[in-house]
C-alpha cells in the first residue's frame, strides 16, 4: 500500500524560497510517477509539477515554470522522497500542497489514486 506524507510547509514572505518534501513508501509493485498539486482557499485543486518514476523527466504548470523545481531521490527501491523546491514565491502560491502517486505521467489529478494529507504554504506580501 502506497503511503505519502508531505512536509515542509510554513509561512514565508514573498520572494523567499521553500522546499517541500514528499516521503513515499510502500512502492512495492512497479513504478510510480509523483505529482504535486495545490489547492488554494475557494479554488479547485490544480497541478503544480510532476516527475516520472526514474526522475528523468518533469512537467510544470505555467504558473510555476522557472520558479519551482521538482526532484526525486530513489535511493531505496520502495521508499522514495520527492522534493518541490519553490523559489521567488508569490502570495498566489499560498495553498495546501499535496503529493500524489500514480502509474501514468499526467497533469490530471484523476490519474493519481494515492494522495498525501497535504502541507500548508502561506506566502505573505
Amino acid at each position: 500500500q502506497v503511503q505519502l506524507e508531505e512536509s515542509g510547509g510554513r509561512l514565508v514572505q514573498a520572494g523567499d524560497s521553500l522546499r517541500l518534501s514528499c516521503a513515499a513508501s510502500g512502492l512495492t509493485y512497479g513504478y510510480y510517477h509523483i505529482g504535486w498539486f495545490r489547492e488554494a482557499a475557494g479554488k479547485a485543486r490544480e497541478f503544480v509539477a510532476g516527475i516520472t518514476w526514474s526522475g528523468s523527466d518533469a512537467d510544470y504548470a505555467d504558473s510555476v515554470k522557472g520558479r519551482f523545481t521538482i526532484s526525486r531521490d530513489n535511493a531505496k527501491a520502495t521508499e522514495n522522497t520527492v522534493y518541490l523546491q519553490m523559489n521567488s514565491q508569490k502570495p498566489e502560491d499560498t495553498a495546501v500542497y499535496y503529493c500524489a502517486a500514480g502509474r501514468a505521467r499526467s497533469i490530471l489529478q484523476g490519474t493519481y489514486p494515492c494522495w498525501g494529507q497535504g502541507t500548508r504554504v502561506a506566502v505573505s506580501s
